[in-house]
């Protein structure tokens, strides 16, 4: 099924700071100027080697980050060639400066960096910890997204996307979900990021925990059911298509091969379920969700039926064909 991708080509130090200072405890030292700058790579770097003077391969598309190590290095070197070394690395268009600890900044960092409009920012968290939080920051700013139209869920554990044509029951059956202990992570508008080959739905945070009703309109669903019904995000395990119950020939009865939809290059399973009155629709995706988890867990319902089957018809022992029969 084709979808609209969008790629992240770089996200501005400005969008960084303003997202992510909060959780990360940036302090900016200087003034704003550099917050247009761009980052283009979802990775951080630590200058070290630039520092001290070897700037082949240098990633100056990335953050920049000085440790203890960094400034230490930079507070003991002569004056002239510490300034050199600082301006050669701010020659190079690099995005920003991050310095960890709340290690003291030098004056001619300062200095420099005012001069080359770079917005220079300081934190109290180590240097490794930093990193592995910004990283993780960025590759979700990174990540390509793609959007589907259906309900998301959350039920024990398995992410399900309800599709379906319009009026088929999609909101009836996440309402259904709900009630049973499920989650609401998106209705119609659903959003799918794929971070490192994990695919995760979600949805803008005005219109989380709100779904569609026809015949009611919209509705809170933290107001009727609390605020377990709902989840900001949660990963994509499988696809339930609902389709009318004229297609019944047309859907698999046994359940031995699943079919695949490629969601962002990810094979999600994929499940045809018939909608007709009277049926327990809810019902029917819960089940496919825990027959899943099942299957992750090493058992398969289907492949232990056919197993049994095949077993049952090795042992059978075929009639003669010169067998009398009174």
């Amino acid at each position: 099924m084709a979808r609209k991708v969008k790629l992240v080509s770089h996200i501005t130090v400005g969008h960084f700071f303003e997202t992510h200072g909060e959780s990360l405890k940036l302090e900016p030292i200087n003034s704003s100027d550099g917050f247009n700058r761009k980052i283009n790579e979802p990775s951080l770097n630590r200058p070290g080697l630039a520092l001290a003077g070897y700037i082949d391969h240098f990633a100056y598309m990335r953050v920049q980050v000085l440790g203890n190590s960094e400034v230490e290095f930079l507070n003991k070197i002569d004056s002239e060639i510490r300034r050199e070394r600082i301006r050669t690395i701010c020659k190079t268009d690099i995005p920003c400066i991050v310095i960890s600890r709340d290690a003291r900044v030098h004056q001619d960092m300062l200095d420099i960096c005012e001069e080359f409009r770079i917005s220079l920012f300081r934190t109290p968290l180590n240097t490794m910890r930093f990193i592995n939080s910004a990283t993780f920051h960025l590759e979700h700013d990174f990540a390509p997204t793609t959007t589907a139209h259906g309900c998301m869920l959350d039920f024990r554990g398995i992410g399900v996307l309800i599709k379906g044509k319009s009026g088929s029951g999609k909101s009836e059956t996440a309402i259904g979900l709900v009630e049973r202990g499920g989650a609401l992570i998106a209705d119609d508008h659903v959003k799918i990021r794929n971070v490192n080959g994990k695919l995760t739905a979600f949805t803008d945070d005005f219109s989380r925990g709100f779904i569609e009703m026809r015949g009611i309109g919209i509705i809170n669903v933290t107001n009727i059911y609390g605020l377990g019904s709902i989840r900001p995000d949660a990963t994509l395990d499988i696809i339930v298509n609902l389709r009318p119950y004229s297609d019944l020939n047309e859907v698999d009865r046994v359940g031995i091969t699943r079919e695949t939809d490629k969601v962002l290059g990810v094979d999600v399973p994929i499940v045809d379920i018939p909608v007709a009155p009277g049926r327990d629709t809810a019902r029917l995706v819960a089940v496919t969700a825990l027959d899943l988890q099942l299957r992750r867990l090493g058992y398969d319902m289907a492949a232990e039926f056919n197993n049994r089957l095949s077993e049952k018809l090795a042992n059978t022992t075929p009639p003669s064909p010169f067998t009398t029969h009174y």
